[in-house]
């Protein structure tokens, strides 16, 4: 698959995890588009995955780019702390307001990773000697 395909996904999910922060006052609204930017965050990594072994390559840190080590470990951090989103929100669904905080807090370091991950992607897709 191409890069600029994978790359407008990426962006794609970026928007829509802000359209989900727009709605976090409308709670079912705010699920749903939450929900299907997480989940269409972890099927553009298998896409990903299946089409550039991103798993053997991101394996070979020594090898790799310091851009693409650091890429690796900003998606795989955001994809952590969307789990702990599903969790903390799950908690705030069934009435446990005390836990609002810690969901807000990891909900804008969330956002603030995938946006992260979006914007070293750029480099990190870039061939070897040309950075």
């Amino acid at each position: 698959m191409q890069t600029w395909l994978m790359q407008t996904q990426s962006l794609l999910i970026v928007i829509l995890m802000i359209v989900g922060l727009y709605y976090r006052k409308n709670r079912s609204r705010h699920v749903k588009v939450m929900s299907l930017a997480m989940i269409w965050d972890i099927l553009l990594i298998l896409q990903i995955e299946l089409s550039r072994s991103a798993i053997l390559k991101a394996s070979r840190a020594i090898e790799n780019t310091m851009i693409l080590n650091i890429h690796v470990t900003i998606a795989v951090t955001t994809v952590i702390f969307y789990g702990i989103m599903v969790y903390t929100g799950r908690k705030l669904l069934a009435g446990e307001s005390a836990i609002r905080t810690k969901h807000r807090v990891m909900g804008w370091s969330t956002l603030f990773l995938r946006i992260l991950t979006f914007v070293t992607s750029f480099w990190a897709v870039a061939p070897k000697g040309t950075l």
